[in-house]
């Protein structure tokens, strides 16, 4: 007789609010005695205190963990004013994410004991319950909701869950015992031999709007479109029995096989078989949860990603063709090809998932869909993409750092779901990520494809510098102080009039603004900086018309932005556009015959601006503006104090740098008008910002 079914994450909508609340109410207590049942596998108080692996905290934290989660979120929603135990909430609220295989938690602490855990936990349980019974309720709880905190507690505690779970299976076997809410499958057989499926050519949309009614977290919302080129699928998951191919043919101890990460970690971990599998005597045998069985082969192989992808290289030398693991977008083309929809409350999933059928994988071929298996469920699958935000990404202000620290391109997306996701990791929406040597119950399957896996850009830009000059180009206003590089273009725009307009040169153009502005007009600008990441930030911009970076608010806090050339009316630019790292006083002779030159805030960042303004005018055709902006602030830093070209005494009398402009350019120059003093603003910090004025002039090459 199978076991009810565990309660699926809710819809947050509806009409009958006391109907929503007791739903809410139950969604919450199923979850947390599930948790607490999990830890039912520990065999003995000290299973608590011995870490599973050095990596991550034992499992008393993690007990603790869920818990106080609840509580100091609830704090910051402000839904809660008091602590229940400040020192709990302290101790068990960070967990240990380990950015390398490597990374070994030495820390000692002193843990309290399971009894004044699990006493704390009722404690919890109790809070909880009574503002879920009493705290004012309107439909629907979207993200802005105050009630969006007690659901992410929930979906948090659910991801625990799973994540609990593995480091219960990587304890050693005398930690644990069988238990009978936690039975693993009972079948297995011959593995089955895999076979190609075509999978034709088709759109795939990712991503989620805020007003669907059921929980997510923030790497969820935006949008993301892609064109999916036909490829070939593997029908199975990579069976435990195919793995074993690839384990008896060398394939651990074949370096080419591994890229340099994946050797670093087999190095380190010195790794000969997956983690999972036990050798014994001239058998294997597989570990699971609290058990030890004799190695089911036709049950899915269980996996890193660096296992995974040298499994794909030896398969590609063997066979000649472009093996490979699927990017998530290629996934999302399998899901829909493969007619999944997602399980509705009340029916038991057609997929090992939600621990609707079993506390273990099953075999390969038990769950057909289409003419696919597990595509969804049995255990996750990993993909070629690093996580990235979509376009729209904002974090929650509650939990900001939900996902932000994955954008690192160092977290591979898994998809699918395994036999223990539950709540939201079941939806197939769900973008969970994690370090490619990292083990969860997650294996992979192939595919075999002429294009390319195109990797998203996956990087914010947290360079505080770098930040500051893409919101500085392309972000807010402040103060009522208009856009500093689109004033510069529209002042020489203007200065144009009815003069030829092919080519301008944005030089020194940071990340890029005004090169943009200037394409409105011109049919080619070119854009040049001293400094490759500042160019880069223009490229990508021009690349893929947004750019994404933080912003710090004060300290350590910081916030995400995304900017788009779309909502800035320059979409039509990017092909009229080119960017260069280039150094202003020693151009390539390329660089040459523009109609204008733009050289924005740069004259006292040179380390030879005389060489710069006595050779300027070799790259601007006859009659040509050049438009010099700057706030003359000369530093010893930039330019050597003899290489200044104003701000100092000269014949014992003031000699300012308009004056050394005028003295300098005079023989290819004139003057076109009376200088213009044009502000600008650069946030630091939400409640710093450097308020300055650059004088504009502008010169019409004459000679």
């Amino acid at each position: 007789m199978q076991s009810a079914l565990f309660q699926r994450t809710p819809l947050l909508s509806g009409t009958d609010i006391a109907v929503k609340r007791e739903e809410i109410l139950s969604y919450f207590i199923t979850t947390f005695d599930r948790y607490e049942q999990l830890f039912e596998l520990l065999a003995s108080e000290e299973a608590y205190y011995i870490k599973p692996i050095s990596l991550r905290h034992p499992l008393i934290f993690y007990l603790g963990h869920t818990a106080t989660f609840f509580i100091n979120k609830l704090l910051l929603a402000g839904l809660l004013t008091q602590r229940l135990n400040a020192s709990f909430e302290s101790v068990f609220a960070v967990g240990v994410d380990e950015m390398s295989w490597d990374d070994l938690n030495e820390v000692r602490y002193a843990w309290p004991t399971v009894t004044e855990v699990m006493a704390y936990r009722q404690q919890v349980r109790l809070v909880i319950s009574q503002l879920i019974e009493r705290l004012p309720l309107t439909l629907p709880i979207d993200w802005n909701h105050p009630w969006w905190a007690i659901i992410m507690g929930i979906e948090h505690e659910r991801i625990h869950l799973e994540t609990s779970s593995v480091l219960i299976r990587q304890h050693a076997i005398n930690f644990v015992k069988p238990h009978s809410a936690w039975v693993a499958c009972q079948t297995s057989g011959v593995a089955p031999l895999n076979q190609m499926i075509t999978i034709p050519a088709g759109k795939v949309l990712l991503g989620r709007v805020k007003s669907v009614p059921v929980y997510g977290w923030d790497n969820e919302y935006g949008l993301h479109e892609a064109e999916i080129a036909v490829f070939a699928a593997s029908r199975y998951l990579v069976s435990n029995g195919e793995f074993l191919d690839f384990v008896d043919d060398h394939g651990y101890i074949t370096d080419a096989y591994w890229d340099a990460e994946g050797m670093a970690w087999k190095q380190f971990s010195q790794a000969e078989h997956p983690t999972f599998w036990v050798r014994s005597a001239e058998n294997w045998r597989l570990r699971l949860l609290a058990e030890e069985i004799a190695m089911p082969w036709d049950w899915p192989v269980e996996v890193n990603c660096h296992e995974a992808a040298a499994f794909c290289n030896w398969k590609k030398s063997l066979t000649g063709q472009a093996v490979r693991l699927p990017t998530e977008d290629e996934w999302q083309r399998l899901y829909d090809f493969s007619a999944q929809a997602m399980v509705e409350a009340g029916h038991r999933a057609q997929a090992n998932i939600h621990l609707d059928h079993y506390a273990s994988p099953c075999p390969v071929g038990e769950f057909a869909q289409g003419e696919l298996f597990d595509v969804t469920g049995n255990v996750w699958q990993w993909t070629q993409t690093p996580i990235y935000p979509l376009e729209g990404f904002a974090v929650h202000a509650i939990y900001d750092d939900f996902t932000t620290p994955t954008f690192d391109g160092r977290h591979n997306l898994i998809k699918g779901g395994s036999w223990i996701s539950c709540g939201n990791e079941a939806q197939a929406g769900a973008r969970y990520a994690f370090r490619r040597h990292f083990f969860q119950h997650a294996g992979f399957r192939y595919v075999i494809a002429d294009a390319p896996a195109i990797v998203a850009t996956s990087n914010y830009e947290t360079d505080r510098l770098l930040s500051e000059y893409a919101e500085f180009h392309y972000g807010d206003e402040h103060f009522g102080v208009a856009n500093f590089p689109k004033a510069l273009a529209e002042i020489a725009l203007c200065a144009m009039a009815d003069k030829p307009a092919k080519k301008a040169l944005d030089l020194g153009c940071a990340t890029g603004r005004s090169t943009f502005e200037l394409a409105r007009h011109f049919d080619q600008v070119t854009g040049i900086d001293f400094s490759a990441r500042f160019v880069g930030m223009g490229a990508q911009m021009a690349e893929q018309g947004m750019l994404l970076y933080t912003l710090t608010e004060e300290g350590q806090l910081i916030s995400y932005k995304t900017r788009r050339l779309a909502e800035l009316g320059l979409e039509e630019t990017r092909n009229r556009v080119s960017f260069f790292q280039g150094d202003a006083c020693n151009l390539k002779p390329v660089f040459t015959g523009y109609d204008l030159i733009l050289a924005a805030n740069l004259i006292d960042r040179l380390y030879s601006p005389v060489k710069f303004l006595g050779t300027v005018h070799e790259r601007l055709n006859m009659g040509g503006i050049l438009l010099i902006a700057s706030p003359y602030t000369w530093l010893e830093e930039h330019t050597r104090r003899e290489e200044w070209i104003g701000g100092f005494k000269k014949n014992a009398e003031n000699f300012t740098t308009l004056e050394g402009l005028k003295e300098l350019l005079a023989g290819h120059f004139r003057l076109l008008q009376a200088p213009l003093d044009v502000p600008f603003v650069i946030r630091e910090t939400r409640r710093k910002f450097q308020h300055s004025v650059s004088e504009v002039t502008l010169w019409e090459r004459i000679a």
